[in-house]
């Protein structure tokens, strides 16, 4: 290694020499810096797994414009919608077709644990506003108390939900009413819910009724060929009477809602402050390795000070140590961080894995975090008399 490096520096690869010196030290440092990488790892895998669980419902979806209450910050949050303002904005020019999606929790009890299922109330007769897998299988929900259950629920076993077919349905009892299953798509546990199921409007408002049909929690919109969601949205601001609702692109609701889950909801800023603090963590671990490094060698450094060398040669040894660190710290980070959002997605079913955009984020970071430390730990040497260095 010193060779190899010693031909890319040019130069006898002072900062790895003096880094090896004290291997149990070296080994303790680059322990310290995967530590911190860990932790930024981890924040970043759930933060993640939060921005694809909050969008896996819309995926189920098919729209171009939706309108929800003024207080409708997620798609399960906020009140509801009058049916009457869908049919005040269907006489734009640009709109297709309408539909009013309920959505609630329902229980599913399982012996001593229980299953809490997002459950989407919508209309089978307009396959055309689901995603296409499930538009394809929701002939059933045609038959009152009929529904498909998401196939990747928390606490659902896998055999039992491949058994599921219309031909073999499954049933179970909920809010004193017996609910059968007709098929599967796939989804997945979130942090609002278990997994997710359909039902037709009708059989939703039959398991809770004291929900209206005259007021869905959404209206979801489909415009015609080549109309621009924006555009349109802002015209149906102004045609529809009540100026409270919240008329947006089915896009833009995809993203306020992942904005607001990650900005506004405790859980969000939890997790973008553990990815903060794993940043100082780092920060702090390799200042401390460099700055007792540097003072360590304080006497070499004054020699090389007094022999004309300047600012400059110091900082390159010291980012050349950051750099190692960093680097050979980064390797075992990742590759235990990986392991761990493994085994935590398996245990949680949310979706917890190492993508390649985090591994490039966290491998500049810490390069980054590990040259500015170098860059501070070098700060007495600037300015300094040699001989006040000794």
């Amino acid at each position: 290694m010193s060779r190899l490096l010693e031909i890319l520096f040019g130069r006898l690869p002072i900062g790895w020499l003096q880094l090896t010196h004290s291997r149990t030290r070296f080994a303790a440092a680059l322990a310290g810096v995967a530590f911190a990488n860990v932790l930024v790892f981890v924040q970043l895998g759930i933060m993640n797994s939060m921005a694809t669980a909050t969008l896996r419902p819309y995926s189920f979806l098919n729209a171009d414009i939706m309108i929800s209450a003024s207080d409708s910050n997620a798609l399960s949050e906020g009140g509801n919608v009058a049916r009457q303002w869908m049919l005040q904005a269907m006489a734009h020019p640009d709109v297709t077709a309408g539909m009013g999606l309920f959505l609630a929790n329902v229980n599913w009890q399982r012996g001593a644990t229980t299953l809490g299922l997002t459950t989407f109330g919508i209309d089978p007769a307009q396959p055309g506003f689901l995603s296409p897998d499930i538009a394809a299988k929701i002939g059933p929900l045609q038959i009152q108390m009929a529904g498909l259950l998401d196939r990747l629920s928390r606490g659902l076993p896998r055999e039992e939900a491949a058994g599921i077919r219309p031909q073999s349905p499954l049933s179970f009892e909920t809010s004193g009413k017996t609910l059968t299953l007709y098929d599967t798509f796939a989804g997945g546990g979130g942090f609002g819910g278990d997994g997710y199921m359909m039902v037709s409007d009708q059989t939703f408002l039959a398991l809770l009724p004291a929900r209206q049909s005259a007021a869905p929690d959404h209206i979801l919109l489909k415009l015609r060929p080549g109309a621009d969601p924006e555009t349109v949205s802002t015209e149906l601001r102004a045609l529809v009477s009540d100026k409270t609702l919240r008329i947006r692109s089915f896009v833009q609701a995809g993203k306020d809602d992942l904005s607001y889950q990650q900005t506004r909801r405790p859980t969000g800023v939890i997790f973008g402050f553990g990815v903060i603090i794993g940043v100082l963590v780092g920060i702090v671990i390799v200042y401390q390795v460099l700055s007792t490094d540097v003072a360590d060698h304080m006497r070499e450094y004054a020699t090389f000070k007094a022999m004309g060398y300047g600012q400059g040669f110091f900082l390159g040894i010291v980012l050349e140590e950051a750099l190692i660190l960093g680097l050979f710290g980064f390797i075992p980070g990742a590759l235990v961080a990986t392991g761990l959002l493994t085994l935590m997605g398996k245990l949680t079913t949310l979706p917890l894995a190492m993508t390649p955009g985090m591994i490039v984020i966290v491998f500049v970071g810490t390069l980054v975090f590990s040259m500015v430390s170098g860059a501070i730990a070098t700060r007495r040497l600037a300015g300094a008399d040699p001989a006040d260095l000794f």
